[in-house]
């Protein structure tokens, strides 16, 4: 009895095993010859520049000084490193001997030309909800570019996770293959907007919290999540604005970069922006419609609580909700922030740098944030310039601030730009940031 119960237990393993096999082999594509330019209408190539840019290939499929999608971007994870790929027509590193229908399975089941599995950094499980039309669209414009022979570096992920055939467990659990549906109640930008953000836009990959495996929590989409060590604020009601966000002032934010009774895009949403530029405004105002409805109505309190600190921050010039500056005071950051911050924010109404002197800093939510994180960041390394693009300019101050100084800095910013509690764990915080580690978030929150 006990054999025949083992052979049983042994038999349904290799039938599993057998199964699983199967279903996540994949057989190659056989290569083709690149296209000629001429195969594709110039319209088709306008569409599938804008629909590039809203996928963000440039952002992800670009390293820092390299070639425009020739890959090599290393995209960190909680699993490990792994590094983007080229995806210019060069025929041997990058996509230039693949069909379109070699992509379109790339796009939609995460599978290379060859049949390996393509790791969910690169997110097809967004990708798998995008048209035909789409994907044949950002096809031809791809095909189109310089070819780049650029091979990436490899992957630095753990075994069993270096082992991709493991996807396909990810896949069977997690890739939700149903396209986006309209819905006839709501208006045409409305349902443009949606198909834009929950596929190529792919909004809920940074804004969703993701699993221990992970994959996003669907169940709590745009609740806010994490991208490259920065806080990616929620999409929904929860969003952390001192002023709640309007459809018009999120089609300007997303527009321009900068919204004055907001903030500027800083940290990994302003490549984002960089690339929303080159979208049509129809496109761009209809994610805006899309992404405000999720935020649902403004209830009283918020609409008076935004009011509040529109008129503080216009009263004192400033941006502050608690005090102005005054280096008298013997409180930890303040002398830091007359003498270090002071000059370029203290008057907001200035004719200074057209960026920094708008920016009221008690409007922006970088200080009303959940946790310290984004401000960290931006204390300690800035603002960088976009060669080419009118964009706010910061310094950094890694280099001249130590980690108490940057703490008492961020402790100080909360406190007087914020109405919100203090902040928990923020020395520890700074040191896990300069360290190039994520902080624990539930440990810093209030």
């Amino acid at each position: 009895m006990v054999r025949r119960i083992l052979l049983a237990i042994v038999l349904i393993l290799v039938i599993g095993a057998a199964i699983f096999v199967a279903l996540g082999w994949k057989p190659a594509i056989a290569p083709v010859d690149r296209p000629q330019a001429s195969a594709f209408k110039p319209e088709v190539l306008s569409r599938g520049a804008q629909l590039a840019a809203l996928g963000d290939c440039t952002v992800c499929h670009t390293a820092p000084g390299g070639r425009p999608f020739a890959g090599g971007l290393a995209v960190e994870t909680p699993f490990g490193t792994i590094h983007s790929t080229d995806i210019t027509p060069d025929p041997e590193t990058g996509i230039g001997r693949w069909s379109e229908a070699a992509f379109k399975r790339a796009m939609r089941e995460g599978v290379s030309r060859d049949g390996h599995h393509l790791y969910p950094a690169f997110p097809y499980d967004h990708f798998t909800r995008t048209k035909d039309e789409d994907i044949s669209a950002i096809y031809a414009f791809l095909m189109t570019r310089q070819p780049v022979s650029a091979k990436a570096p490899a992957n630095d992920l753990p075994f069993p996770l270096n082992v991709r055939f493991i996807l396909t467990g990810w896949n069977l659990l997690f890739l939700h293959r149903d396209p986006v549906a309209d819905d006839p109640s709501q208006p045409e930008a409305w349902n443009r907007g949606k198909y834009l953000v929950e596929s190529l836009g792919h909004c809920g990959a940074c804004h969703t919290p993701r699993n221990a495996l992970g994959a996003e929590k669907r169940a709590h989409a745009f609740a806010g999540g994490v991208a490259d060590r920065w806080t990616a604020p929620a999409l929904d009601g929860a969003s952390p604005a001192p002023v709640p966000w309007t459809q018009e002032s999120l089609f300007t934010y997303l527009k321009t970069g900068f919204e004055t009774q907001h903030s500027f895009a800083a940290g990994p949403m302003a490549p984002v922006v960089s690339d929303l530029r080159a979208v049509s405004d129809d496109d761009v105002q209809a994610i805006s419609v899309y992404i405000a409805s999720l935020m649902g109505p403004v209830p009283p309190p918020r609409q008076q609580e935004g009011q509040r600190a529109v008129e503080m921050a216009t009263q004192a010039g400033l941006g502050f909700t608690r005090g102005a500056p005054d280096q008298s005071r013997d409180e930890p950051g303040a002398a830091l922030y007359a003498s270090a911050c002071g000059w370029c924010h203290y008057n907001a109404d200035s004719k200074g740098s057209s960026f920094a002197s708008r920016q009221k800093l008690g409007l922006g939510s970088v200080s009303s944030m959940p946790d310290p994180s984004n401000l960290i960041h931006v204390i300690l390394e800035g603002i960088p310039p976009v060669e080419g693009e009118a964009t706010p300019i910061m310094p950094g101050f890694a280099g001249s601030f130590t980690d108490r100084q940057v703490a008492d800095l961020a402790n100080y910013a909360r406190a007087h730009f914020s109405t919100r509690p203090a902040w928990k764990n923020v020395d520890d915080a700074v040191k896990a940031i300069r360290s190039g580690k994520d902080i624990d978030r539930s440990a810093s929150r209030p």
